[in-house]
């Protein structure tokens, strides 16, 4: 197997990836893809796009909407499926998990002075809840056709080649 990267794809991300994939025997090489990050020569109708964390998929789903959806828009006009590798741990292990996240953001309190007297406010009162983020996620799916995975990052070179469809030579 041979996998196509995102010449993109965040440096010190892709080298704890790339030893991985090294571990594996898995044969690679780094050019711009036009959409997602990861793609294996034996299937360009497939693509992985990894997200470090529930948080960037967040960001993507919420602050950067316009610029995902086109990704998306553009992967689907030209017939390519979409994975989306979220490495968020153990924690969640499947869309549903989403549904009960908590997010970070949503605990920072600041200190405000209200009638008064010193109380605590919630920093980001609009942070997206773990039941927004999971429906959004599932609208996302229904509309483009995308998959959601998720992996530990101990484990995310070989969920990507588990994904592509292909087989690990572990070397010693």
């Amino acid at each position: 197997m041979e996998i196509q990267v995102d010449s993109r794809e965040h440096a010190k991300e892709w080298e704890r990836i790339s030893k991985q994939l090294d571990k594996l025997g898995v044969r690679y090489f780094r050019s711009k893809l036009y959409v997602g990050d990861y793609q294996s020569l034996d299937n360009a109708r497939l693509v992985i796009d990894r997200k470090k964390n529930l948080q960037e998929l967040c960001g993507n789903v919420c602050q950067q909407h316009e610029r995902f959806r086109a990704e998306l828009k553009r992967a689907q006009d030209a017939g390519i499926q979409i994975i989306i590798l979220c490495e968020h741990g153990a924690s969640i292990k499947d869309l549903t998990d989403v549904y009960f996240w908590e997010n970070p953001r949503s605990n920072y309190s600041t200190i405000k002075m209200v009638d008064g007297r010193p109380r605590r406010v919630p920093k980001n009162p609009n942070a997206i809840s773990g039941e927004k983020l999971f429906k959004s996620l599932q609208t996302i799916s229904k509309r483009y056709g995308v998959r959601f995975e998720f992996c530990n990052k101990a484990e995310t070179g070989k969920k990507i080649v588990e994904l592509l469809g292909g087989e690990a030579n572990v070397q010693q």
